[in-house]
């Protein structure tokens, strides 16, 4: 499989875009890999990139998006921080990638069993990471079940992973409410916006639609 190039890139549409990335799911939860030889492709995108695709992942070891989604050099644009939540910095690099760099899908991807989203839970206090992990107290307050405090922490699962869906979706509302210029790409059709959640256990992506 070749790198894209500035002609294959368009001929991508959203749809498209997420389909292959969908395919390159599925082959990674049944251990194939599309057939590439990255030493050409580290060649072929030498003098300029054509990705068809921005994600939005946690840090997390275990959910590589390039991994996950089976994908090459050159093909997507991989953000990653602890919580896959956004700031003007990430909506920057996601305007970049989109509006100049020609990525036709924005994918903010949460996973389960999440730390992250575990020490929102706790309301861990630790150096800086005290400050990110207020960032996603938002979505643990926007879950309401359980109501008993006693199993509103990490040692519930259940709620953790749910707090994770959540923060997904409260993502994709403040890339709408706080990138004019990626709400009137999706609005025209440009880019299609969407949430996922990686199962650590199986290596499922299962998108939001």
């Amino acid at each position: 499989m070749k790198a894209h190039t500035r002609e294959t890139q368009s001929t991508m549409t959203p749809e498209k875009s997420l389909q292959y990335l969908k395919e390159g799911n599925v082959r990674f939860q049944n251990n194939l890999k599309a057939n590439r030889n990255l030493l050409e492709q580290v060649n072929d995108t030498s003098e300029g990139q054509f990705p068809f695709a921005t994600i939005l992942s946690c840090i997390d070891s275990r959910v590589s998006a390039e991994l996950v989604f089976d994908q090459g050099l050159g093909d997507i644009f991989s953000v990653r921080i602890a919580g896959n939540f956004v700031n003007e910095d990430i909506l920057g690099s996601m305007e970049f990638a989109s509006k100049l760099a020609g990525t036709k899908l924005i994918v903010v991807l949460g996973h389960t069993s999440c730390g992250a989203i575990k020490g929102a839970c706790d309301n861990a206090k630790l150096g800086n990471l005290t400050k990110l992990i207020e960032k996603i107290t938002p979505a643990v307050e926007a879950v309401k079940e359980p109501k008993d405090p006693e199993l509103r922490t990490s040692k519930n699962l259940e709620f953790v992973d749910n707090v994770s869906h959540m923060n997904v979706d409260l993502t994709i509302d403040r890339i709408h409410a706080e990138s004019p210029v990626l709400s009137e790409m999706e609005k025209n059709g440009e880019i299609k916006i969407i949430g996922a959640m990686y199962d650590v256990n199986s290596g499922a992506v299962t998108f939001f639609e």
